[in-house]
């Protein structure tokens, strides 16, 4: 690592601390990234001089954490986190500390952080790196290690916990054994956590390419019981012949399957939710189990979850659709109508994110199943509809707001638009019914289900 690998205003925020007689280090996430070969998002700065005076070398700060010694400079339009050297006291609330202390060593600074991989600083002014605690080991060895005593790093932040899945699932690391044995001790700190704070670490968790990895830790340690009791559920809990794997390890193998972002992924994490709650032996296959409305039982559930995690509404109702439509199972004789009805049920924007949650579905079968010959056909045929077939719209009518005013002698107004789009609606209805009448796929519906799946 040298001072060119470092951001122009982070460096610049260090260069004028160290000319007015500060200690300043660039500390934290970046410079893990940096050693890893990744893109540093956000550069922090841990300095002895206090914020005051930070604030005095700075003509833009924002004191954005003042009480705990953080101050926001913004140097050329970008934000600098400055931050004076620290030592902190009990954290009664599992999240901040009750005070802290200042006027202590980097090395004292760099002791109350979480993992070693974090507690490396780098003084770009200097050339030099300090790394008390072996993080550059660390990450050499893709392993994470809490500083000092594992036990009182998670007690006083059980955020820690959720922040130790998901650099292992987003980092592909280990997390070392005397560090992943103190979770259990943590979980009462996590509990402690608000929903806000676990969503937004279960999510950057959901981001990473192979999110089991977090997740399959969260159940070993018990975390999994505190933040989504309900997928604990299906611990165990056995299928049938179209599966390979019981509910919790389909449930891993889909979310690793699905291709989009993190809430496409929550989506799948919650697809078979209530497959424990709805699950009934079949006289006819000892062993083997049905799991009727399933899909219906765990949009309900996923509606639970996502207010309890405090998702935005969109994100929270995109979930529910998604868990609410998985359930179906296309056919070559529906005829385009059917195809029509589908789209509409669903929603056309909806799709693409249901389809990639169905691929994951079909890859967590654990049958090695390539997930387009189940989708390929379905897909081309609602391109086709939407491309080809497309309900009519008001700009498509032969008449216009004009002709509906002078025909009733109304004056202009929401009326109007009202009348177009009843007529447009009628026209679609009309041009639908032909098609069913008699067609391919005639009653067959666009959601028929294979509720052992």
């Amino acid at each position: 690592m040298t001072p060119a690998d470092v951001a122009p205003a982070a460096l610049e925020v260090c260069r004028r601390l160290a000319a007015a007689g500060h200690g300043a280090q660039i500390v934290g996430g970046c410079v893990r990234d940096l050693y890893l070969g990744r893109a540093a998002k956000d550069w922090d700065v841990a300095t002895s001089a206090h914020p005051d005076e930070v604030q005095r070398l700075f003509k833009k700060t924002i004191p954005t954490g003042i009480a705990h010694g953080t101050v926001t400079v913004l140097l050329g339009g970008e934000p600098i986190e400055v931050t004076t050297y620290r030592g902190e006291g009990a954290y009664s609330d599992a999240r901040r500390p009750d005070h802290v202390v200042f006027g202590v060593t980097l090395e004292e600074d760099l002791a109350r952080r979480d993992f070693t991989m974090n507690a490396i600083a780098f003084d770009p002014v200097a050339n030099q790196v300090i790394d008390p605690f072996g993080g550059r080991d660390d990450l050499v060895a893709r392993v994470i290690r809490a500083v000092g005593d594992p036990e009182a790093r998670f007690r006083e932040d059980g955020l820690r916990v959720m922040r130790a899945l998901r650099f292992a699932a987003v980092l592909g690391f280990a997390i070392e054994p005397a560090t992943e044995a103190a979770i259990a001790s943590a979980l009462g700190s996590l509990a402690r956590v608000s929903a806000e704070r676990v969503r937004d670490e279960l999510l950057k968790l959901l981001g990473a390419p192979k999110p089991s990895v977090g997740l399959e830790i969260a159940e070993r340690t018990g975390v999994l019981g505190v933040i989504l009791p309900e997928l604990a559920e299906g611990v165990g809990v056995a299928q049938n012949h179209h599966h390979r794997f019981d509910v919790w390890r389909h449930t891993l193998a889909s979310v690793d399957g699905t291709p989009g972002d993190a809430i496409v992924r929550l989506g799948t994490l919650l697809h078979d939710v209530a497959k424990p709650r709805t699950a009934a032996p079949k006289p006819e296959a000892p062993g083997e189990f049905t799991f009727y409305r399933h899909d219906a039982v765990g949009a309900e559930m996923a509606d639970a979850i996502g207010r309890r995690l405090k998702l935005a509404n969109k994100e929270r109702e995109k979930i529910i659709a998604l868990v609410g439509h998985h359930m179906f199972w296309y056919s070559p004789e529906w005829s385009d109508a059917t195809v029509r009805r589908f789209i509409r049920r669903v929603g056309a924007d909806l799709l693409p994110d249901l389809f990639a949650l169905r691929a994951g579905d079909v890859v967590g079968r654990g049958f090695g199943e390539d997930p387009e010959n189940e989708l390929g056909e379905l897909r081309r045929r609602v391109d086709k509809v939407v491309a080809e077939d497309q309900a009519l719209s008001i700009g498509d009518l032969a008449i216009g707001g004009q002709d509906v005013m002078a025909a009733l002698g109304v004056p202009p107004g929401r009326a109007v638009g009202d009348m177009l789009r009843a007529r447009g609606a009628r026209a679609e209805h009309a041009r639908a019914t032909p098609r069913e009448a008699g067609g391919a796929g005639e009653g067959v519906t666009p959601m028929t289900r294979c509720d052992d799946g």
